[in-house]
């Protein structure tokens, strides 16, 4: 893998913030004509440090504005069971991030749902339900304050 540069830094930076700008606009932006900037976004692509692209979608207009976070304790904590639990969370569609926890639990969740009633029903018929889970804790977000969505 070739070291990553300043340009190659900004180009990233640009993306995150606009990915539907043109080639054209972010060579402008980085400081290099549009060929060169081509060739290094699709360096970029092709070494993993670029993975995709997306549009930011305002969830609350989606009817999606409940997030909780859930704590999330296995009773096994085995290469096994953690596969199992990984790979079981993906498939809940309200579950936004999962994270793997060094501390006092294991796994840390963004759920987002429409309301509390539907957390609920996600927390206790999938969440739950999700292979060795011995324990959850609920924390309700009241007000998104920052989310940079990335």
């Amino acid at each position: 893998m070739v070291e990553l540069d300043r340009i190659d830094h900004s180009i990233i930076r640009e993306l995150q913030k606009h990915a539907r700008i043109t080639v054209t606009e972010l060579a402008s932006r980085v400081g290099l004509s549009k060929t060169p900037c081509q060739v290094r976004m699709r360096r970029l692509e092709e070494q993993g440090y670029i993975t995709g692209y997306t549009a930011l979608v305002n969830q609350s207009k989606l009817g999606q504005s409940h997030i909780a976070f859930a704590q999330v304790t296995l009773n096994d904590t085995s290469s096994n069971a953690l596969a199992a639990f990984n790979n079981a969370a993906k498939q809940i569609s309200a579950v936004e991030q999962c994270h793997m926890i060094a501390g006092n639990f294991d796994y840390l969740l963004k759920v987002r749902t429409r309301n509390m009633a539907e957390y609920r029903q996600v927390l206790g018929e999938q969440i739950s339900a999700l292979p060795h889970v011995l324990q959850t804790s609920t924390f309700v977000v009241m007000e998104n304050v920052k989310d940079a969505g990335i």
